[in-house]
């Protein structure tokens, strides 16, 4: 089956129990903008992505955002299925950004897995371990990063992930992954744009000078 291809470790689980998670994985199909998972009270499960583009973020009592970190095909989302994970009570929200296709795994089920399986649970540690250092990576740009290189970062991840230099995007969805007002990003944007670096439409971002942009991200 498809989803055998998908599960990192399938090959080093028993026959009895690569029968029950097949049978236990449900495959969901969501549009772009549909709220997975909204903090450690919502425990859906674990998400295995299929194709598509996840979101993971904060937001704060102001209404902030901030991207903590991106998912994407064969990827396993576990914050998720958080009220399982022992000491993890954070509140991350999950958000399709694009149409996606995921396996959703019951909590309970990959629990007992864990349990009985040790490539599992070293698998599910590892990724631990790779998100754990996407956020101390994301705190260190935000609190050494002027706004200036983060913003010109941001611009070029997007234009590498979309493969092109147009980005459709707004000033207010810049500000949720950034955690900035949109304002903030606006005044950014024009000086960019000043500077012959973008070129802003309604509704886009092009990107004129990707060499100075990244000149400009690596400080």
């Amino acid at each position: 089956m498809e989803f055998a291809q998908y599960f990192p470790v399938w090959d080093k689980l028993t026959p009895a129990w690569q029968r029950d998670l097949a049978a236990a994985a449900v495959l969901r199909k969501v549009p772009a903008g549909t709220l997975l998972h909204n903090g450690s009270a919502d425990c859906i499960g674990f998400l295995l992505v299929r194709t598509g583009q996840l979101r993971a973020y904060i937001l704060s009592d102001e209404g902030r955002e901030i991207t903590l970190y991106r998912l994407f095909a064969r990827d396993m989302c576990l914050l998720s299925a958080s009220c399982i994970l022992r000491g993890l009570q954070y509140d991350v929200a999950i958000q399709a950004e694009k149409d996606t296709e995921l396996w959703q795994i019951p909590a309970q089920r990959y629990k007992q897995l864990m349990e009985e399986s040790a490539p599992v649970a070293n698998y599910t540690n590892e990724v631990m371990a790779t998100r754990f250092s996407d956020v101390m990576w994301l705190m260190e740009q935000i609190l050494w990063k002027s706004f200036d290189k983060r913003l010109a970062a941001f611009l070029l991840e997007e234009s590498a992930l979309e493969g092109g230099t147009v980005l459709k995007t707004t000033h207010e969805i810049i500000g949720h992954h950034l955690g900035s007002p949109r304002e903030v990003v606006t005044r950014m944007l024009r000086y960019f744009q000043e500077e012959e670096l973008v070129r802003l439409s309604r509704g886009t971002v092009e990107l004129l000078d990707p060499a100075r942009l990244q000149t400009l991200a690596e400080g």
